[in-house]
């Protein structure tokens, strides 16, 4: 087994904590989450129920289709020229900076859309401008963290979402405010969760110094297969979250329900963030991630059997707890997982722009199933088959044969 150093030299020659790559690495990612949770689970299904009315299904089915289809090509693409730009000495963050700046901007679309025509391009634009930032920052990770961190990595990931989810109740709840100024909020925060990022200086790759593991394209294709069918339920119900809660609230209670939300949401990303540490640092150590993604994969599974099953809000609130609990867990370790068997060290930003399409697919398969499973009465049907999705994905990680 090679021998590690317990500090990692810069191209300059100084020395640095091999933390700070993971530590700084996760508030810069979650200063992407921040830049997209609020806005598409929260702050946009509100406008478009302003602008829309009882067309919201169809505007927002739209709108997320739309902007999955710019984001998975973006993801790609950007991914591949930030690899370009790495072999010619440039490095990635120049194209993370640039991307931040592109999706502030592009929030002015967002916030001047008067008509479900004009918000769907405005969330087209945002999703490529965000992707400008987030293929090339995912891609520095994976290269620049070690392997034997890469379950802690993956688990200081985790504490994206509740950063991300706590402008959700914070905003839904400051009414006076237009979306602008909301969005304008939003902009602030990402750019102090980006900056320490892009003011560290590039390492070199610290795979370059650990065994090589001979991974195949089958356990790839089987770990994206397995992210998709995943990914796919958190998509449905994250978009569709409030809908979902209006529809099982009283109806004399259904005017705070946006706030309760927000609150629920945030509460639901920071309640995992203990438990994908302990488990991430814990498969570090044991060599080990598939009893950890078998475990979080059941509560997902839990979770959307008891949502399917509520009547009232307080069920549904567990049930979503759950849910939040297994979902962020499973895909936090998984990331972690998955840059470890990426086979072209040199192709990293494109790969995981490929990988990425397991995020992005699901928002063009989840509305649809949405609309077929789902009515305005009854969300039952629905979570019954997004909890056997999640399962069978759960459980295809156990064809996996290079990695354990």
């Amino acid at each position: 087994m090679t021998a590690y150093p317990d500090r990692i030299f810069s191209a300059g020659g100084a020395g640095r904590s091999t933390l700070l790559v993971p530590v700084l690495g996760a508030l810069g990612y979650a200063g992407c989450v921040v830049a997209y949770l609020p806005l598409l689970t929260l702050l946009l299904p509100l406008r478009i129920e302003q602008i829309a009315g009882e067309a919201r299904f169809g505007v927002l089915a739209t709108a997320m289709i739309a902007g999955a289809a710019m984001a998975s090509v973006s993801g790609i693409v950007f991914g591949w020229l930030s690899d370009l730009s790495l072999e010619r000495g440039g490095g990635r963050r120049a194209w993370i900076a640039a991307g931040l700046v592109a999706t502030i901007v592009s929030y002015l679309g967002i916030a001047g859309a008067r008509t479900p025509e004009m918000l769907v391009v405005a969330v087209m634009v945002f999703q490529v401008s965000l992707n400008i930032a987030l293929a090339p920052l995912v891609a520095l990770l994976a290269e620049e963290s070690l392997d034997r961190q890469k379950g802690l990595l993956s688990g200081l990931l985790a504490g994206a979402q509740p950063l991300g989810a706590v402008m959700g109740p914070l905003l839904a709840t400051w009414t006076t405010p237009a979306l602008g100024l909301r969005l304008g909020v939003i902009a602030i925060v990402a750019i102090v969760c980006l900056a320490p990022l892009l003011a560290l200086s590039a390492r070199p790759a610290a795979q370059a110094v650990e065994r090589r593991v001979v991974v195949s394209s089958r356990d790839m294709a089987i770990a994206w297969i397995s992210r998709l069918m995943v990914q796919i339920s958190g998509n449905v119900l994250f978009a569709y979250l409030l809908f979902f809660m209006e529809q099982v609230a009283a109806p004399a209670a259904r005017s705070a329900v946006p706030a309760q939300v927000g609150g629920l949401i945030f509460m639901a990303n920071l309640v995992p963030l203990p438990l994908a540490l302990v488990f991430g640092r814990w498969s570090d150590r044991s060599g080990r991630r598939k009893p950890f993604l078998m475990a979080a994969v059941a509560l997902d599974v839990v979770g959307l059997v008891v949502m399917a099953c509520a009547t009232d809000l307080t069920a549904a609130a567990i049930g979503f707890g759950l849910f939040s609990i297994g979902w962020t867990t499973f895909l936090t370790l998984q990331i972690g997982f998955v840059m470890q068997l990426l086979p072209n060290p040199r192709r990293r930003g494109r790969d995981l722009g490929l990988i990425n399409l397991s995020n992005t697919v699901p928002v063009l398969i989840g509305p649809a199933l949405a609309w077929w499973l789902a009515t305005p009465r009854s969300f039952a049907t629905l979570f019954f088959a997004l909890a056997a999705l999640s399962l069978l994905g759960g459980l295809a990680m156990l064809g996996v044969t290079g990695r354990k």
